[in-house]
């Protein structure tokens, strides 16, 4: 019997260590946050309907990073148009801000962060053969995503990172 519990514990620690690993490569992986944002549909009022792509050695690496991506690309980078869709500038127009509120935007893109309120994967989160493409050695992945614009800009506003349009008056 005490075999069985030791074996049964190895696995699971194996396991969690292998999770905090993949994960840790994840934010290795995109620490410079390399990716390419698009329009990519309408979304429900209030939010933007984006297509990220992420670059990483893994393709499921590039899946959980999507997220973070789109939420970083809709603050800092904004996206352009694609067909009859608008493009949008960025919600911070500083481009000092990330910078400047290091602090905050660490804890806010953190594993599990703050971050993950504003954001969720489109349809099924399955990834579209054509989205899945092997360039240089790692894998550039596209995923679409829902990302909750207004709530993520007034939440911005009042952390004092976003200026509204009437705070220079």
């Amino acid at each position: 019997m005490r075999i069985f519990y030791s074996t049964l514990f190895l696995f699971s620690f194996f396991n969690v260590f292998g999770q905090v690993l993949a994960q840790s490569k994840a934010n290795k992986d995109t620490r410079n946050f390399r990716y390419e944002i698009e329009a990519q549909g309408e979304g429900v009022e209030g939010t933007y309907l984006v297509k990220v792509w992420t670059y990483s050695r893994s393709p499921k690496v590039s899946i959980t990073q999507a997220k973070k991506n789109a939420v970083h690309g809709v603050i800092f980078q904004g996206f352009a148009g694609s067909g009859r869709i608008a493009g949008q500038p960025p919600l911070c127009s500083s481009p000092s801000a990330e910078v400047q509120f290091a602090d905050f935007f660490n804890a806010f893109f953190a594993n599990n962060g703050p971050f993950l309120k504003y954001v969720s994967i489109s349809g099924d989160g399955s990834v579209a053969a054509g989205d899945r493409l092997l360039v240089g050695g790692e894998y550039k992945v596209g995923v679409v995503v829902s990302v909750r614009k207004d709530l993520l800009k007034a939440d911005l506003v009042e952390a004092g990172i976003v200026k509204t349009i009437n705070s220079g008056f």
